[in-house]
């Protein structure tokens, strides 16, 4: 299937790593020349020497207005953003009032603000060409609260709120905007949370439905496809990716 995004300019954020870096190597894949973007400057320029026409940005989510100018700064080195996939990050653990507020003002400014300023930057253009893809990742949180997860069940629900009403307001103008609620995958994240992706794994075959874990490039094929010419009548949606793990309809 030819998803119709040779040539399309894509920034991916939190690309040097696990989910972000699955989601670049498949735009790349399907042609698109991708500008990655993380904190990590190191992991970034390896990537980029892997995958043909991409390019490094490091930034930081928590610094707004660098987030902010990124979109110009891409579009200088490799032309408009087409394609913006918000991945900014996952917040630390905690119950409703285990973290500390600096803890939730980080989580606001990451989860919200960052993609919220992404976007703003980036949506003029993709108004003029009349032609634009916006995909967030964020977890199945946003349909089922997990415990223990309050700074990312809180956060992530507000940004979709965001982009739900972005996504009516720019469908007109060929706009997409959809969220990606994703469930357990291979990530340092899992083996952070499990202490090995060994035990993450094993945690999976109990209790995902699909018995395995996630691999961060079947959550890039997903995304591909979001942004493709193919999708193009889907948008203000939330859909799950987690091997069957969500009950809720």
């Amino acid at each position: 299937m030819n998803l119709g995004i040779g040539g399309k300019v894509a920034l991916v954020m939190g690309a040097s790593r696990g989910i972000g870096r699955g989601i670049a190597t498949s735009l790349a894949r399907e042609g698109a020349r991708v500008a990655l973007s993380s904190r990590s400057a190191d992991a970034l320029e390896e990537l980029a020497g892997e995958l043909e026409g991409a390019q490094a940005f490091p930034a930081d989510t928590d610094d707004l207005e660098r987030v902010a100018a990124l979109p110009g700064e891409v579009a200088d080195a490799l032309g408009p953003v087409e394609i913006l996939v918000a991945n900014t990050g996952g917040p630390p653990p905690g119950g409703a009032l285990d973290n500390s507020r600096e803890e939730w003002e980080a989580a606001y400014r990451s989860l919200v603000l960052a993609p919220r300023a992404l976007v703003e930057a980036a949506l003029p253009g993709m108004r003029e060409r009349r032609w634009g893809r916006i995909v967030n990742v964020a977890s199945s949180s946003v349909r089922e609260p997990i415990p223990h997860l309050s700074l990312s069940n809180v956060h992530r629900m507000a940004a979709v709120g965001f982009l739900k009403t972005l996504a009516a307001e720019v469908a007109g103008d060929g706009i997409t905007v959809n969220t990606v609620a994703t469930g357990r995958f291979a990530t340092d994240r899992a083996r952070d949370n499990y202490g090995s992706l060994e035990a993450a794994e094993e945690a999976a075959r109990d209790q995902v439905p699909a018995g395995r874990l996630g691999q961060p490039e079947e959550f890039g094929d997903l995304v591909a496809f979001l942004a493709s010419e193919r999708a193009a009548y889907l948008t203000g949606a939330v859909i799950p990716l987690d091997g069957g793990m969500l009950h809720s309809a």
